[in-house]
């Protein structure tokens, strides 16, 4: 059994690579959490990446294993023959953390897995081709980790359900916020300019994917601006994504605009600045742009899905899964009421009580508890 600091961990990179998806942005604000906790591992822990070399600066505290094999010479030998262990890789470890679904295979450490939802179970086509093998693969690694995490009590139940897993296994660490969020700042004008941001908008933070509900809230905003030509412009952020919100028909820029993938400066203050943001998601398994919204103080219209509420509590407002009359109305109503400081400072209070610290305890104390555990 390992003693206070002496976790040896092994945490897998890949999804810091490239542009950072809401998988990213959980593992880095669970590594940022980790510096300065009491009982945590020194040195920190291994980064390891699947795909490449882990992007420098590293987290505090942390340091990339050198690169002994190619991702795909990697990848082929544990689709075949679950070979080789990723102690080879990383050293002698106890824990090794998989924080996006899928688990390798491992000599001694004991795995522990992040499941985020099972959206390539609840909504399959609404998944790229990529996600759907986690069909077959999320079970292999459910199977053999010794502790699984996942990010709602939502979630949780699903699977405990779905794999009939003892629940003792498995964790709920919520997503966190940073502080920065709470003192975000709307941009001023001439940066606004440089993005093509209209002083007045409806915000739309995420993946252009199905489930996201995009195509609802595109024909809601239609209405809505038919109805009331004062409803501001809708603005898109995130990667392009797949699947067809539009029946390609790609609406007047003064209508919807596409800012795209916008890194954490500039998203914060996007989310500052905007007349309220919109999650009309059918399916989420936390929903961070929520929580970064009410950390702005700003108002948030959100699908009615457990999630949301385990996110919002009673600081969204809720609307119908795909009812477009529904957020038509909703986004007339929210652009043109007045929203005052007493109700942005309860979204604030809100936010608080997510933080990335407390979420990073909960992964301790599971890589602790799965490490007593190991044989």
């Amino acid at each position: 059994m390992t003693g206070p600091g002496d976790l040896r961990l092994a945490v897998d990179a890949t999804p810091l690579l490239g542009q950072r998806s809401g998988v990213g942005r959980y593992l880095e604000g669970v590594l940022g959490g980790l510096v300065g906790l009491p009982g945590a591992p020194q040195p920190l822990l291994t980064l390891f990446s699947r795909r490449g070399p882990v992007p420098d600066p590293y987290p505090p505290g942390t340091r990339p294993v050198p690169r002994r094999l190619p991702g795909r010479v990697l990848q082929a030998g544990w689709k075949r023959a679950a070979f080789p262990p990723v102690e080879v890789l990383t050293g002698h470890i106890d824990v090794f953390h998989a924080g996006n679904y899928v688990l390798p295979p491992l000599r001694r450490a004991v795995g522990v897995v992040t499941v985020h939802d099972l959206t390539y179970l609840r909504y399959p086509e609404t998944v790229d081709d990529y996600v759907a093998t986690y069909r077959h693969r999320v079970p292999d690694a459910l199977r053999r980790a010794g502790r699984v995490v996942t990010v709602s009590q939502a979630v949780r139940a699903e699977l405990c359900a779905e794999y009939s897993l003892d629940p003792a296994r498995v964790v709920v660490a919520p997503n966190g916020v940073d502080a920065a969020w709470s003192g975000a700042q709307p941009l001023p004008p001439p940066d606004r300019a440089r993005l093509g941001l209209p002083e007045r908008y409806l915000l739309f933070v995420g993946n252009r994917e199905p489930r996201k509900g995009l195509a609802t809230l595109a024909r809601a905003h239609a209405a809505a601006r038919r109805d009331d030509p004062g409803v501001p412009p809708l603005v898109l952020v995130g990667p392009p994504g797949w699947g067809n919100v539009w029946n390609g028909r790609e609406p007047d820029p003064a209508d919807v605009r596409h800012l795209g993938f916008l890194r954490d400066g500039d998203l914060r203050r996007v989310v500052a600045g905007t007349v309220a943001l919109c999650m009309p998601s059918v399916y989420e398994g936390f929903g961070l742009p929520v929580l970064e919204a009410l950390a702005c103080g700003r108002p948030a219209l959100v699908s009615d899905i457990p999630s949301h509420h385990e996110v919002g509590g009673n600081q969204v407002r809720y609307l119908p899964v795909a009812a477009v009359d529904a957020w038509s109305h909703a986004l007339v109503e929210v652009s043109t009421q007045p929203d005052g400081p007493t109700a942005g400072a309860a979204r604030r209070a809100r936010a608080a009580l997510f933080t990335w610290e407390r979420s990073a305890a909960v992964h301790l104390e599971t890589w602790r508890g799965a490490a007593a555990e190991r044989p």
